[in-house]
């Protein structure tokens, strides 16, 4: 057994190792069962590799733009349902290209989003300038802009949890932007999935040191819980992935 990181879930800090790959050892809680990258990367590590994080704006993700506003506007339109009134609060952590911001002010949000890649930063104000973005972390946000606490109808976090080393700050930066009727959208991959690969090898999501978290629906929940939140409801995954609606307990 390893004594080694404390688990970002129970703390505990009794593991085993469970995988390796591109010289980064990965290991399973014996408490919670909790998989993750021990040590855990270092913020300024997490933050590098964020710089030009989707390989420049015209190439791959962002070469799919028309596609990806279809999908957001759709998803766009269902969360807009979960808000009340004509001045509700989106906010996109993991902003990306701003694909989702543009499709929330489109079903009628106020739009913000907070995004680390400064190419996608610079992205987002060349193409969609209405839509204002932070550059930096969650938590920098909050403390730049305290007066944006509890403010927040619908959070949407896609992709980004897994990549996040500190993710207790991160879970609750979030919790207390929230509203306490607010909702959070949230996907991460989920390495419970009956779909992953058996060898977690050849698993796309496998991707240390990137990827440094991996969840499955208990650790998900359990670590939710930590920070007053609770999964209200979960889609349908045919891919190896988490898609949960979360509220305030």
């Amino acid at each position: 057994m390893l004594d080694a990181t404390p688990c970002p879930v129970c703390d505990g800090r009794d593991h085993a190792p469970f995988a390796a790959k591109n010289g980064h050892q990965i290991v399973r809680c014996a408490g919670c069962g909790f998989t993750f990258q021990s040590p855990l990367p270092r913020a300024e590590e997490s933050t590098a590799l964020y710089d030009d994080a989707y390989a420049g704006a015209t190439e791959g993700y962002f070469a799919k733009v028309d596609k990806k506003m279809r999908r957001s506007r759709g998803r766009a339109r269902r969360l807009r349902r979960l808000a009340r009134g004509p001045a509700a609060r989106f906010m996109d952590v993991g902003a990306s290209g701003g694909f989702m911001m543009a499709a929330a002010r489109e079903s009628g949000f106020d739009a913000t989003g907070i995004e680390l890649d400064p190419k996608s930063v610079a992205y987002v104000r060349q193409h969609y300038p209405a839509c204002p973005v932070f550059h930096g972390t969650v938590e920098a946000f909050l403390h730049d802009t305290p007066d944006a606490a509890a403010s927040f109808d619908v959070i949407y976090c896609a992709e980004v949890i897994e990549h996040v080393p500190d993710v207790n700050a991160f879970v609750a930066a979030i919790a207390r932007l929230m509203k306490p009727d607010g909702k959070l959208y949230l996907t991460t991959p989920d390495i419970g999935h009956w779909r992953r690969p058996r060898d977690i090898q050849h698993w796309d999501a496998f991707d240390p040191p990137a990827h440094c978290l991996y969840f499955d629906r208990p650790s998900l929940t359990r670590l939710l819980a930590k920070h007053g939140l609770r999964i209200v409801s979960r889609a349908l995954a045919l891919k190896p992935g988490l898609k949960v609606l979360v509220a305030k307990a």
